[in-house]
């Protein structure tokens, strides 16, 4: 784990300040952030209380961020109606890097960019993607590191279980 966290730090020029970056607190408020999103907009994680929201840092580069933001759409489109937000948070530092894949997946979701990657760094990301899922309440309510396929049925059954509340 720690080998991730420091290719992590080269790659992207962080700072460690600890040995055991602290994750998302489940029970506990995440990090707040706005962000400007593709159709240039910008979005307030405060603003989405009352929404259960899953949000999800990927990049261009990221082999299983690839297959996992489909699955993601596909929730999204599935869930909005019952209260369901997706937040893509692409931590390219180029726009056009991000909006490339968005498109060669015939991907429609309104990404938003981090490119200076202070959200990322407040989220003290281990790994990618990394997904975080909060309730209508405004707490975290899961954590997620990586992907594995199949791995959205997990998410959709904990969206599905906050949506109930």
């Amino acid at each position: 784990m720690r080998v991730t966290v420091v290719v992590l730090a080269l790659v992207f020029g962080w700072t460690i300040t600890s040995a055991e970056a602290a994750l998302p607190e489940v029970g506990k408020a995440p990090t707040g952030f706005t962000l400007p999103t593709k159709s240039g907009r910008n979005v307030k994680l405060s603003e989405l209380r009352g929404q259960v929201v899953l949000i999800n840092f990927w990049a261009s580069w990221c082999g299983p961020c690839r297959e996992e933001l489909p699955a993601l759409e596909k929730l999204q489109t599935q869930h909005r109606p019952a209260g369901f937000t997706l937040l893509a948070v692409n931590i390219d530092p180029s726009r056009s890097d991000a909006n490339q894949m968005l498109e060669k997946l015939n991907l429609k979701l309104d990404a938003l960019y981090d490119t200076n990657r202070w959200t990322a760094r407040e989220y003290e990301l281990r790994t990618m993607p990394f997904t975080v899922i909060v309730d209508r309440d405004g707490l975290v309510r899961h954590v997620h590191q990586g992907y594995q396929s199949g791995a959205e049925k997990m998410y959709e059954k904990e969206i599905r279980e906050l949506l109930k509340k």
